[in-house]
């Protein structure tokens, strides 16, 4: 039945005005949207509570990591199992992150942090820059969908934190006396009053009160400023400067842990003028930045007296060549002439430095010359010997020691290890003379020719010789280049115990491996003979069992000379005063 367009009309004009009903009308045109919005807001909510929890399990696993980080993978995961995720997988480099069925793919990259103003907040972390003091955390996992997950795959949440931490360590290399004899004390006075220009008559007593001081730096830097009048803001700023051995000695005297013997030997040396570059002797690293008075936490700074006033007198020596007269009377021996030069550490490289993983301390080269002269004696008749010489070189190659780790295994101080690498110094000897244009020139090598070991007259029936001379030419070679891993820990380095490296073909006689192949060649007027055995035995006889007996006696001379210096032939001693592996702390 068809409605009458005027019915039609007059119908939709009262549904029009009809308002009954409308809010269950809205209710039902409305309702899936606002079930959408409820829906999205939801898991809107829920993935933010999600990626704030995945946060803060990734500052705590980069805090972790960066607290043990030669460690770091195995300490972030052990942190995230800890803290409610039960399977998280490790991803390698350039690996995709994986996060199907559930999984937590954690990324751990060991990197370099860098602070400061001058470096732009996306640059301050570099990963895989050594040496490490900082751990990236990356962590993504699928998010939670309630809702959502009818009509779209889980978002993936990634989120990314960095921590550092700066281990420290504070290492010296080179302390090798242990004690002083009286009888020693001569040769250690001419040593450092050559070394200084000065002369000096310190007993035994006064030396081992030195060695059994150890110094403050940090303390010792502060009063150092005061005297020099430096209104200097940082540490960095008095080892920029100057000092001489006196003003050093000075401050060192009126420093606690010295006895009355200590500081009287201390005020003995306060009279040297000479100056030594504060930047050469010590390195403060990053606690050079502190302010004068501050003191870095948990890191002991500290030094053997002895130690560093030898250290300091041997960058002082402007010359690098000193004459010791060894004070010392051998039995046998008319006399010993002894000359030294020292060279220089490599630059950039202090005798003791704080730093972190890659610092590095070195020895000064050091070069020997010892002439001994021994009287003539009658062989037998007719064969008589004038003189005997015996010259002995020595050049000892720079020892090194390189911090190469710092960590806490169980994250307390006193469970605190400091590895060190340490080379020793390859010691080069010479029964030879020594024909270089200049001994203490250390851009150049040393050269060496056949030395007159031994003059002689020979007056026989049928040989008559006025000037016959002996020579030979010997060589020995201590040391090697492999560098040995040294682990202090927290008793080692609250002791200041020294360890030491020793060269597998150490030999700790010098001078009988000189001797063990000397063969002795005669000549006449310059020119090279050939004598008979009736003559050549004898002399060869007479002449080996003498420099046997006498060169025994150098070799404490040689070595006492070089322990002075805190040398060691095929030796390096290193010493661990302090160590701390730093607050772990976020950084990004």
């Amino acid at each position: 039945m068809l409605v009458p367009a005027r019915a039609a009309g007059s119908l939709l004009r009262r549904l029009a005005g009809d308002r009954r009903a409308n809010f269950a009308v809205m209710t039902a045109l409305t309702a899936p949207v606002a079930l959408l919005l409820t829906a999205f807001a939801v898991d809107e909510g829920s993935l933010f509570t999600e990626r704030r929890e995945a946060q803060s399990l990734a500052d705590l696993a980069a805090i972790a990591a960066a607290a043990n980080i030669a460690k770091a993978e195995t300490a972030a995961l052990a942190t995230l199992r800890d803290n409610g995720l039960s399977a998280p997988v490790l991803q390698g480099p350039g690996g995709t992150i994986d996060v199907a069925g559930g999984k937590v793919s954690v990324k751990v990259v060991r990197g370099r942090y860098t602070g400061g103003a001058g470096t732009q907040a996306g640059r301050r972390f570099a990963a895989n820059a050594e040496p490490f003091n900082a751990v990236e955390v990356s962590l993504h996992k699928a998010g939670t969908l309630f809702f959502g997950s009818a009509f779209m795959d889980p978002p993936v949440i990634g989120v990314k934190a960095v921590a550092a931490a700066t281990p420290q360590a504070t290492f010296s290399i080179g302390s090798r006396l242990a004690r002083v004899r009286t009888e020693d004390s001569p040769l250690l006075n001419s040593l450092l009053g050559g070394l200084l220009g000065t002369s000096l008559s310190l007993d035994g007593m006064s030396y081992n009160a030195l060695l059994d001081a150890d110094v403050e730096i940090l303390s010792f830097l502060d009063a150092l400023a005061t005297r020099l009048d430096l209104t200097a803001a940082s540490y960095s700023d008095v080892l920029a400067k100057q000092a001489t051995i006196g003003q050093i000695a000075g401050v060192m005297a009126g420093m606690p842990g010295f006895d009355q013997k200590g500081r009287l030997a201390l005020q003995a040396v306060a009279a040297a003028n000479v100056a030594v570059p504060l930047s050469r002797l010590v390195d403060l690293g990053p606690v050079g930045k502190l302010a004068l008075g501050q003191k870095p936490p948990g890191l002991a700074v500290e030094a053997s007296a002895l130690d560093m006033l030898m250290a300091a007198a041997m960058l002082a020596n402007g010359s690098r060549q000193v004459a010791i007269d060894t004070g010392i009377s051998v039995p046998g021996l008319l006399g010993v002439e002894l000359l030294l030069a020292i060279g220089e550490p490599p630059q950039s490289s202090p005798w003791l430095a704080v730093g972190e993983s890659g610092a590095v301390v070195r020895t000064a080269q050091t070069r020997l010359k010892l002439v001994a002269n021994i009287g003539g004696s009658t062989v037998q008749t007719g064969i008589k010997l004038l003189s005997v010489t015996v010259p002995i070189n020595v050049e000892v190659a720079y020892a090194e020691a390189e911090l190469t780790d710092i960590s806490c295994p169980t994250g307390r101080p006193e469970s605190r290890q400091v590895t060190i690498s340490a080379k020793p110094g390859i010691a080069d000897a010479y029964l030879a003379q020594n024909t270089s244009a200049d001994f203490a020139d250390f851009t150049r090598k040393q050269s060496f020719g056949e030395a007159v070991l031994a003059k002689a007259e020979i007056n026989l029936l049928i040989i008559k010789i006025p000037l016959l001379e002996l020579r030979a030419m010997a060589h020995a070679q201590m040391g090697d280049t492999t560098a040995t891993r040294l682990v202090f820990n927290d008793n080692d380095i609250t002791a200041g115990r020294v360890r030491s490296v020793t060269a597998r073909d150490y030999t700790q006689s010098l001078t009988a491996s000189l001797l063990k192949d000397l063969k002795l060649t005669p000549y006449v007027a310059g020119v090279r003979v050939d004598l008979l055995d009736i003559v050549f035995k004898p002399l060869q006889g007479a002449i080996l069992p003498l420099l046997q007996s006498v060169t025994s006696q150098l070799d404490p001379i040689l070595f006492k000379l070089l322990s002075g210096l805190g040398i060691g032939l095929g030796q390096a001693d290193v010493r661990v005063t302090g160590a701390t592996c730093g607050r772990s702390v976020l950084v990004q």
